[in-house]
């Protein structure tokens, strides 16, 4: 795997996401998952056993891969991935559920027939911007994509354990790309595993540069109009699984035991 070509053959991010079957369907999203996994804990997103990100299966709509509890996001494999029902049962794969990760990503795969992945990590940056309370503000290019395009979830009771927070959660979420859960972390979405699990890079640094801008002085808002220009040229679910392609060649290169 000496050119980049060859190793984005492996995990193909088409123009649009079309498939001849839904078995190429699902292994590309099984190995996107994986992958997004081994990102995210290159970038320090892992906090012990807290995090998740879901792909849903192509053909069983109501049933989410996800990663096993317990199992840490360097490791994971495409073997490793357990296969989830709408009623929280495992049906393929080894490995024991998270319980928090059922009881949110259900309700946003239910609520959102459209996403086909969601993706929440407890990173620093997110969730020191969450304690805040606060919706981000178009202070640069890259959070534009999030301009009028994120929602908050105004509340904290804990872990979230129960189905009905999960709903909650959804309502936050709304029919945008990304939540902020306020005293807890980033919750984005997408049409694609690549999107989704885009977004949420891009929003941890996001948070970032909103904390670093503001501890500085007073940052300088974009105004409304190019705002939502901006957004229309990096928020669009093309622009995210653009945006993720050269960060799953570099992993795949670095990684490639996540494909076994």
């Amino acid at each position: 795997m000496s050119e980049e070509g060859d190793v984005t053959e492996l995990i193909e991010i088409p123009a649009s996401e079309s498939f001849d079957d839904p078995a190429s369907e699902r292994l590309c999203r099984k190995q996107q998952l994986a992958a997004s996994f081994r990102l995210f804990s290159r970038f320090g997103f892992d906090e012990g056993v807290a995090g998740h990100i879901t792909a849903r299966d192509p053909e069983r709509l109501d049933h989410f891969w996800v990663n096993p509890f317990g199992v840490h996001f360097g490791h994971i494999r495409v073997s490793d991935l357990i296969l989830v029902s709408e009623k929280g049962d495992i049906v393929e794969g080894d490995g024991y559920l998270n319980r928090a990760a059922f009881a949110i990503h259900s309700q946003v795969h239910a609520a959102r027939p459209d996403v086909v992945a969601a993706a929440h990590a407890h990173s620093l940056y997110g969730k020191a911007w969450a304690s805040l309370g606060r919706l981000l503000e178009p202070i640069t290019q890259d959070v534009c994509a999030f301009y009028e395009d994120h929602g908050l979830f105004n509340d904290y009771t804990g872990v979230v354990l129960d189905s009905e927070e999960g709903k909650r959660i959804a309502h936050s979420l709304g029919g945008c790309k990304a939540v902020i859960l306020r005293n807890h972390g980033l919750l984005t979405v997408g049409h694609s595993v690549a999107e989704a699990t885009w977004w949420f890079i891009t929003m941890e640094r996001s948070c970032q540069a909103q904390l670093l801008a503001s501890a500085a002085g007073t940052p300088i808002h974009i105004d409304h109009e190019m705002a939502e220009l901006t957004r229309e040229q990096v928020g669009s679910p093309l622009a995210g699984r653009f945006s993720f392609r050269p960060l799953l060649a570099r992993i795949v290169r670095e990684q490639p035991d996540l494909l076994d």
